[in-house]
């Protein structure tokens, strides 16, 4: 119990001193998850809203996939891009292994079904509300999804939301692509991993903190945004 007790006291001083490390780890944990939402949000923004407005032969199959895609284990997806960024695979000249930016393609990879996901079924009720009105007017489906978009700028803002929650906490995949690298590839969660097997639950528990009070705004912001958008 004292053990537990002094790693805690450890953990709020670190926090309090912002200790240079744990600002460098937090910093890369906050750049690689947001680079990775923001390039799912420019795929899977107009992907969810097109499949929402358009009918064509294999929607429904490829709307099943998406869904089924939110269940993608992390280690699989990293044991993938691995394999393609290898020096033996197709894309190992690109030299991206144990880099950021391969920390960033599998994020990508796992939060573009999210985002997808939520903007198809947030996407199909605002169509059905305001399509009619679009066609009266004379516009395109594809004009009328950035206008979708904005309608439904609060659904938008949650997808936005949930993965980034999934991008900030995920481990699998990134130390797999990652390698863990101090100050180079090491992340919040990959740091704890390895700081907890060593015994330094200092550090760990420090950002532990961190990913929990990022947890809790992010969540809290979503459920508040989920109600007003009920009220409206």
């Amino acid at each position: 119990m004292s053990d537990f007790s002094d790693a805690f006291a450890l953990a709020l001083a670190m926090l309090a001193r912002l200790d240079p490390n744990l600002l460098s780890i937090i910093g890369l944990s906050l750049s690689v998850s947001l680079s990775a939402v923001a390039i799912a949000s420019l795929i899977g923004l107009p992907a969810g809203a097109a499949l929402a407005i358009y009918r064509f032969p294999g929607r429904c199959i490829l709307v099943l996939l998406i869904n089924a895609s939110l269940g993608l284990p992390p280690v699989v997806v990293g044991l993938a891009a691995y394999l393609l960024l290898s020096r033996s695979g197709p894309l190992g000249s690109l030299g991206l292994l144990f880099t950021p930016g391969a920390m960033v393609i599998v994020q990508t990879v796992l939060v573009t079904p999210i985002i997808t996901a939520i903007v198809h079924r947030a996407m199909e009720e605002t169509w059905a509300r305001y399509g009619d009105e679009f066609r009266i007017l004379g516009a395109s489906r594809i004009a009328t999804i950035p206008h979708l978009l904005v309608i439904g700028r609060r659904p938008v803002l949650t997808a936005f939301l949930a993965g980034f929650g999934r991008a900030i906490s995920e481990v699998g995949a990134i130390i797999i692509v990652g390698g863990n690298i101090a100050g180079y590839t090491r992340t919040m969660t990959t740091t704890i991993a390895l700081e907890t097997s060593k015994g330094n639950l200092a550090l760990a528990l420090a950002l532990g903190i961190v990913l929990i009070s990022l947890s809790i705004a992010i969540n809290s912001l979503a459920f508040a945004l989920a109600g007003r958008s009920k009220k409206s």
